[in-house]
């Protein structure tokens, strides 16, 4: 039986109990299911002040040969029946009474007295020293009832754009950060009380325990309406527990199939070329590297969503499923319990697939089993931590050695990264000789460059974009497997080093991830300061 069904009986129960309740008082009986939701509202005969205070409500306001009729409880004093009968037949009118269950009572209640919208101030981000912001927020937090901060705080995370919101035990208080564009923001600080109640509903809706000694992952999800649209937010949940209590992290992805585009992630033509190029081949290997945070996921998605087509079998495996795809099947891997990558993508080659994608490379058998897949007519897509494409060659032989197999499975590797997008309010300036020197020197050698006079630009502060900045944009260095390449996975080139690899893949045309950082602040779309912090 689920929920309603449960509620049903109840309320079906409740009615024959009242139904009881009213022969013995002597009072004609009333089902209000029927019209509690929808009946009009009798205005003028009883203040809302008396509605609460005698349980009563008025259902009918009498005129003319009409007469008057309320809805009492078994909660309404008599004496107030009795005293309403003989005003009205003072008067020469008629009154009738009819006894309502107490369900009934508030249902109808909520019509007349609602309760009251509180609006509470949108949480703002503060510049960097700015405690009057943060004691505003934490003000603002204090005030919400504690039915609704968790709410509030998600909703609030969500309107700013964050990625993630880190709950942090400091020695006098707790505090909470916001990463937004990438950046962590100090929000709020809040005291015991609160935190208690915003780590009780986390524990509750992500299923891990306020108690524990040992971290602890978990995953729930929240419908959140921004401007009348309403989106699904699925939230990734990390406890760890620290000198001072149990801190939490929890990472924010907007779950919108519609976001997971290829056509959205800002590629060049160049880029997007050789992307379709690859996945429209039935095998290979498609690696994605970057650090935590870098869109690695997001990009992986895009690619199986441009996949995804009815005579496509998809799977995945996943730790945990960050989004959920229609007519892909996902597979949940608990690393954490036993389970392995390596493990599970064995068992799901047996079941015909034409892609797979496993969520993270990070052992030498998980390694060669994708190897083996992606030669026998599977397309694999995984990510990889390394730095950059030349790295994550030099890992992946550290992991599994040279190996020929890899040499022909191996078809492209993505390095990415996220760096903050400047605000239309942006200053242009001539770049200083420090400046210049430094972009000449990055970009020797790239073609279809102008690097003569060279100009940059700077973030302008607005009451909008407090920093200048507005939204993040990917940088993509793409690696893929040419000949010359494939010597270093076979072993026929002795001075294998990440140098030596990204130098041959740069004179077969690869721009890498400084190169693209450099070419997008000259192009006023970010600022060298940025490119530099993120690379």
């Amino acid at each position: 039986m689920d929920e309603r069904e449960i509620q049903n009986k109840r309320r079906e129960n409740e009615e024959r109990a009242t139904e009881g309740r009213a022969r013995i008082l002597g009072l004609p009986y009333l089902d209000a299911r029927a019209f509690e939701d929808s009946v009009p509202l009798t205005e003028g005969l009883l203040s809302i002040e008396e509605m609460h205070k005698n349980y009563i409500l008025p259902l009918h306001k009498g005129g003319g040969e009409d007469h008057f009729q309320f809805m009492v409880t078994s909660q309404t004093p008599g004496s107030l029946i009795e005293r309403m009968r003989q005003q009205y037949s003072d008067d020469g009118e008629k009154v009738d009474f009819f006894l309502i269950s107490l369900s009934a009572y508030k249902i109808l209640m909520l019509r007349y007295d609602p309760p009251k919208e509180v609006h509470y101030d949108d949480i703002k981000i503060g510049g960097a020293g700015d405690s009057e912001t943060i004691a505003s927020v934490s003000q603002t937090l204090a005030r919400v009832s504690t039915d609704k901060v968790f709410d509030f705080l998600i909703d609030q995370a969500d309107k700013l754009g964050a990625s993630d919101i880190h709950i942090e035990n400091m020695k006098g208080e707790i505090r909470i950060r916001m990463r937004v564009d990438g950046l962590l923001h100090p929000v709020a600080d809040i005291d015991r009380d609160k935190y208690r109640i915003l780590m009780g509903e986390l524990s509750s809706r992500s299923n891990v325990s306020t108690a524990s000694s040992k971290p602890q992952s978990g995953h729930m999800q929240k419908e959140v309406t921004q401007d009348g649209a309403t989106h699904t937010l699925n939230i990734r949940v990390e406890t760890i527990p620290t000198m001072y209590g149990q801190d939490a992290v929890l990472r924010l992805f907007n779950f919108d199939e519609a976001l997971l585009n290829l056509d959205l992630l800002g590629l060049s033509d160049d880029e997007r070329a050789e992307i379709n190029d690859v996945i429209s081949h039935p095998r290979g290997l498609v690696l994605m590297v970057g650090p935590t945070g870098s869109g690695k996921s997001t990009t992986l998605y895009s690619m199986l969503n441009a996949l995804n087509t009815t005579d496509r079998k998809i799977i995945t495996l996943e730790d945990p499923i960050e989004y959920s795809i229609t007519g892909i099947s996902q597979i949940p891997i608990n690393t954490n319990n036993g389970g392995s990558f390596a493990e599970g993508l064995r068992s799901v080659l047996r079941l015909d697939p034409d892609v797979v994608m496993v969520g993270e490379i990070r052992d030498a058998d998980t390694a060669k089993t994708a190897i083996q897949a992606s030669i026998t007519g599977h397309l694999v897509l995984s990510s990889f931590h390394a730095n950059s494409t030349a790295a994550a060659f030099s890992r992946m032989i550290d992991l599994i050695g040279t190996n020929p197999i890899f040499a022909s499975s191996i078809r492209l590797i993505v390095a990415q990264r996220l760096v903050r997008k400047l605000s239309d309010a942006k200053k242009s300036r001539p770049a200083t000789e420090a400046e210049a020197k430094y972009v000449r020197g990055v970009l020797a050698g790239v073609e279809g460059v102008n690097l003569d006079n060279i100009m940059l630009y700077d973030p302008v502060p607005t009451a909008g974009e407090p920093f200048g900045y507005s939204g993040r944009m990917v940088l993509m260095e793409q690696m893929v497997v040419d000949e010359e390449i494939a010597k270093y996975l076979r072993g026929d080139v002795e001075d294998i080093n990440v140098k030596a690899i990204e130098d041959t893949a740069k004179k077969h045309g690869m721009l890498t991830l400084e190169q693209k950082g450099v070419m997008a602040a000259l192009k006023g779309l970010t600022t060298l300061e940025e490119v530099a912090r993120v690379i």
